[in-house]
């Protein structure tokens, strides 16, 4: 499932990997037009989540997961074939993403339904880790791709990563869920859950947070190099790749941190400190590329830190009938705050200078680190809330 899921990321962050270089040239896309672009992504994962993953707690969550994946490749290749312009690149990657909400957290129910209890939290983290893999082969795969063979080649050769899971599903038993109570899209019993709506908030904030770090990062790093010619030690290549995959082990970590010191507090630590680094990054754009690359390695590490935990600490707290639900309403509102955290950079870049400007890097993660300071906030509601 982990290699299936790699595969299925392969395609995830083709356009904000390649924009910079290749579509907002090629556009003459503003920066706001370009998150809106790049959050279009998130955005229709958002629309079709609630649907797609409240369906796994009445039909096997490999048949969702399959019919996803397989959307989700099609359309990315057919962002290769057709998009000219704006319009359509919103349209095709919408329809990327909302094949993807049929791809992940089904996959993560397909995944737990066929687990003991006593592997949850530690298998779900694992599996949420192996994102940072398949985020990082497409930050690779794409730009190398579309520097050698054109951008349209990066989508038509990312497009084929979600066969792997194609495959994996092929390979799973079947299995089928107990009579799940209530309407398919009834989200009140989540909402009375204090402790998952806590940590669903959470992973929104945390959403916000990555998304619009991962969005950027390549442009971030091109203004970085554009300043730095002679002295940057990598470039934005090798930054966007190792940066990705960094949140795996980090992930890990940060969830057996969890573990031995309570989630509630590991996750605002790491919160806290993920929204100090961030403003350093946006105070020091105009330093020494190596101290900005420490900022940026650090952060690489803060960010993805608390999603495991915030993820298993979901799904433990979900009730065993509902979890699809609650994995749902988990999906929408982080990939909602994802396509918010994307478009709300580039509103900030453009409103004070653009990528060019320092000024513009410093409002952008001043951003960032807003929306990290959310998650401690709705940690304490929810214990708040719970007595």
């Amino acid at each position: 499932m982990c290699l299936g899921q790699v595969g299925n990321l392969l395609p995830h962050v083709v356009v904000p990997a390649i924009m910079a270089q290749h579509l907002i040239p090629l556009w003459n896309l503003s920066a706001t037009q370009a998150g809106v672009m790049a959050g279009a992504y998130a955005l229709g994962y958002m629309l079709a989540v609630p649907v797609l993953t409240a369906l796994t707690d009445r039909i096997d969550a490999r048949r969702v997961l399959l019919g996803g994946s397989a959307v989700s490749g099609l359309a990315t290749v057919g962002f290769g074939l057709f998009a000219e312009g704006l319009a359509t690149a919103i349209v095709l990657w919408g329809l990327a993403g909302i094949g993807f909400a049929g791809a992940y957290m089904p996959g993560l129910k397909a995944l737990t339904d066929r687990l003991p209890i006593g592997d949850v939290s530690r298998s779900v983290t694992l599996y949420t880790s192996s994102f940072s893999v398949g985020v990082g082969l497409s930050f690779l795969v794409s730009q190398v791709v579309a520097d050698s063979f054109g951008w349209r080649a990066a989508f038509l050769v990312t497009g084929l990563g979600p066969l792997m899971m194609v495959a994996a599903c092929l390979l799973l038993t079947p299995f089928k869920p107990q009579p799940s109570p209530g309407h398919l899209l009834d989200f009140r019993p989540v909402f009375r859950n204090r402790t998952a709506l806590g940590y669903i908030l959470g992973y929104g904030a945390h959403c916000f947070e990555l998304y619009g770090m991962r969005t950027w990062i390549v442009p971030f790093w091109t203004f970085v190099t554009a300043r730095n010619a002679d002295n940057v030690l990598l470039g934005p290549v090798a930054v966007s790749v190792i940066t990705s995959v960094l949140s795996l082990p980090a992930s890990v970590l940060g969830n057996e941190a969890a573990i031995r010191y309570g989630r509630h507090r590991a996750i605002a630590a790491v919160m806290f400190v993920s929204t100090a680094v961030a403003l350093a990054i946006g105070a020091a754009a105009t330093a020494t590329p190596v101290l900005l690359l420490t900022l940026v390695m650090i952060h690489a590490v803060t960010i993805p830190a608390d999603s495991g935990a915030l993820t298993s600490g979901m799904s433990a707290s979900a009730v065993p009938a509902q979890r699809g639900t609650t994995m749902a309403l988990h999906s929408t509102v982080g990939f909602g705050l994802s396509a918010a955290g994307a478009w709300a950079v580039g509103v900030a870049l453009d409103a004070a200078g653009g990528p060019a400007s320092p000024a513009g890097w410093l409002t952008a993660f001043a951003v960032l680190a807003a929306g990290s300071l959310l998650g401690p906030l709705a940690l304490w509601w929810s214990r708040k809330a719970n007595g």
